[in-house]
């Protein structure tokens, strides 16, 4: 089969190159100055799971070497937009798009470009971030899911993708209730994005002040709620798992979204918690944290806007 990675940061390049290393047909869809790099050094991965630098296969437009089996969309969610622009080209009467953002918001606009049989259900659970040098640094874990919203049995690309996963040592795969669990890690990315945003630090941080463990838990119980509103709520288990890993004293455990901030750069506030909290509006549900935490996303995002303090 043939696959069409969008991006190559930690998660599209890490999954794209142990895939690679497999003997899957995979090729990256980049911007030109990424490409060039890429082309000239070589796909380049820190892991614990083996370093290596890879020769991929690299296209800066969608109409070069398609049409692809898959297409797997690993860009960030506010630019969205511009990767449906540059994947067009790249679907096939039989293409299915795999989208691996955060948040829900971008089913309906990818369903209205391509059409909503087309596009599955995907996530992923990578760990890692690009180095100063466009590196992977890959720090830990490396599963993705993907299935059939509509909770029929898979299409033979997505079959064919899983068991393209396994011969390549990633975790997951197919996943025949990917609805819910787009939902459980939806809850864990509001908390710990809107937490660490507008806390500035890490769980382990946030876990010192007076009050840290009560707020993080009650921002993950508003997002619990707006989740069974929506017909998706977590088991027991699944929450205790979240509350647990994310009151744990001494844990290094950050969104990326802290990150991104601090380097002054675009993030995911309106995907990740803007629209968790529009749920809860939506169907009545106080989320003062969720409020508070999207205002200073918010707030962050007018200032960059006016180029930082003047």
């Amino acid at each position: 089969m043939k696959i069409l990675i969008l991006g190559a940061g930690a998660v599209g390049g890490y999954w794209g190159a142990r895939l690679h290393q497999a003997g899957i047909d995979v090729t990256f869809l980049l911007r030109e100055k990424r490409a060039e790099k890429v082309r000239k050094e070589g796909l380049i991965v820190k892991s614990p799971k083996g370093d290596a630098v890879l020769p991929v296969k690299v296209v800066t437009k969608g109409s070069e070497g398609g049409p692809y089996d898959v297409v797997v969309l690993a860009c960030k969610a506010y630019d969205l937009d511009s990767a449906m622009d540059s994947i067009a080209p790249a679907i096939g009467a039989n293409t299915t798009i795999v989208p691996m953002l955060n948040g829900h918001a971008h089913f309906a606009t990818l369903d209205g470009k391509f059409g909503e049989a087309r596009v599955a259900g995907g996530l992923a659970r990578i760990s890692g971030m690009l180095g100063s040098n466009g590196e992977i640094l890959h720090s830990g874990a490396s599963g993705v899911s993907f299935g059939e919203r509509d909770g029929k049995p898979a299409r033979a690309s997505l079959v064919g993708l899983d068991a393209a996963c396994r011969k390549a040592g990633i975790d997951g795969g197919i996943n025949t209730n990917i609805n819910q669990d787009l939902w459980d890690k939806w809850i864990m990315l509001s908390t710990i994005a809107g937490m660490c945003a507008s806390m500035r630090g890490t769980i382990g941080d946030i876990m010192e002040a007076e009050d840290g463990a009560a707020i993080v838990a009650e921002t993950l119980e508003e997002s619990r709620k707006v989740a069974a509103a929506e017909g998706h709520a977590p088991s027991d288990k699944v929450v205790a798992s979240l509350q647990s890993m994310l009151t744990a004293k001494g844990s290094k455990a950050v969104a990326s979204i802290l990150g991104d901030m601090e380097k002054g750069g675009a993030a995911e506030g309106k995907q990740i918690v803007g629209d968790m909290l529009g749920r809860a509006r939506k169907h009545g549900i106080a989320a003062p944290n969720l409020r508070f935490a999207y205002a200073h996303l918010q707030a962050y995002e007018a200032r960059r806007a006016r180029g930082g303090l003047k």
